[in-house]
């Protein structure tokens, strides 16, 4: 089995903003035993920055602006990675840092050798440890959370297992902190707008993600046939039980049935949208009930400047995206032939604004357990 477990930033650093060498060792000694017992294991952490923060103590505290504190993971990024680096030694291990940015989800051919790379580390016996390149990444372009990077890294190796460790026990119907009767969701079949209200905004002043984040790369890991389970990092054995598959462990959100392919996962979840196209209810249903192509004839309207190849959203009028694709046509000739028959556009012209082929439909069922 492989198992991606994500680590966020409250869990890993301690109050002064120290990585926490405690928790690092618990988590690495987990990861040592899955590993005796033949499972792969991925570690995607947060904590650089607010390593950083602890390191430097800049004045004014934690800054705000993006340089700063791409300066601060790049002090923060080497103290973590030392204290993972020794945890493991301590179980007989080697870890391996592996710094992503969007790109290397964006390119597809960054993404296969992103994949080649951590699968070769793995084969090595080695223990990836993932984070985002803070220290580089442009700010307009980062992915902001580890939540997503985890979903990401568990979508491009097929992993079987995404376990989110965080500072609560799962996922409430409330806010724990504000509702004494809120009660842990032990299993979510598919993801709803009422458990993403639940889930509400950051969970703490250190991490960048919170329930609602790690909601968010549930649903992307579900979409990619990952059995995902949100459970507290300080529960002894945690990794051990999310892969046995344990009642109470957390909050355990089921995997989709189908499983995507591989190229349209990429398309789905890695692919950056570009732009929007806006589609009747007849292309809609033609898209969800006949598996079609997108054609012109079922464009309301186009939103956002997007090329030939890039990715685009498909849109309700409503508003409700439930389509996602690699656009044939750029957005100018979108917008010019929008409701056009095919015997209409102009030669040369691609036929289809997004093939069936280059096309993923984003709804499915909704439907939750809370604990009893």
């Amino acid at each position: 089995m492989i198992v991606v477990a994500k680590i966020g930033t409250s869990s890993v650093t301690t109050e002064e903003g120290t990585v926490d060498e405690a928790a690092v060792a618990k988590l690495c000694a987990e990861v040592a035993a899955l590993r005796r017992e033949g499972h792969s294991v991925v570690v995607v952490t947060s904590g650089a920055v607010t390593a950083g923060v602890a390191a430097l103590r800049p004045t004014g505290g934690r800054p705000a602006d993006p340089i700063s504190l791409q300066a601060l993971s790049a002090v923060g990024q080497h103290r973590l990675m030392r204290v993972y680096d020794d945890a493991l030694a301590t179980e007989g291990l080697h870890g391996g840092q592996v710094l992503l940015a969007p790109l290397d989800f964006g390119d597809r051919r960054h993404y296969l050798h992103a994949r080649t790379t951590l699968l070769r580390l793995l084969d090595f016996g080695a223990v990836p440890i993932v984070n985002e390149n803070d220290a580089v990444a442009d700010d307009e372009i980062r992915f902001g959370d580890n939540d997503r990077i985890a979903a990401l890294v568990a979508n491009l190796l097929g992993a079987d297992l995404l376990v989110l460790l965080t500072d609560l026990p799962g996922l409430f119907d409330a806010d724990p902190r504000l509702f004494a009767d809120a009660s842990l969701v032990e299993e979510v079949t598919a993801i709803d707008e009422a458990l993403e209200l639940a889930a509400g905004g950051p969970g703490s002043v250190r991490s960048s993600g919170g329930m609602a984040a790690k909601l968010a790369a549930a649903r992307m890991a579900s979409w990619s046939g990952v059995r995902v389970v949100i459970a507290s990092a300080t529960r002894p054995g945690v990794l051990a039980d999310a892969v046995a598959g344990r009642a109470g462990v957390g909050t355990v959100v089921a995997p989709l049935a189908r499983r995507l392919p591989a190229r349209k996962l990429w398309i789905a979840f890695a692919l950056p949208a570009v732009g929007r196209v806006v589609v009747d209810a007849g292309a809609r249903r033609a898209l969800l009930e006949q598996e079609a192509s997108l054609l012109p004839a079922g464009v309301v309207s186009v939103e956002g400047a997007f090329g030939v190849d890039d990715a685009v959203e498909v849109v309700t009028e409503s508003g409700e995206v439930f389509a996602k694709g690699i656009a044939r046509l750029a957005s100018a000739n979108a917008e010019q032939w929008r409701g056009r028959r095919t015997h209409e556009l102009a030669a040369g012209l691609a036929r289809e604004l997004v093939h069936r082929d280059d096309l993923v439909v984003l709804v499915g069922a909704v439907s939750r357990r809370p604990s009893s």
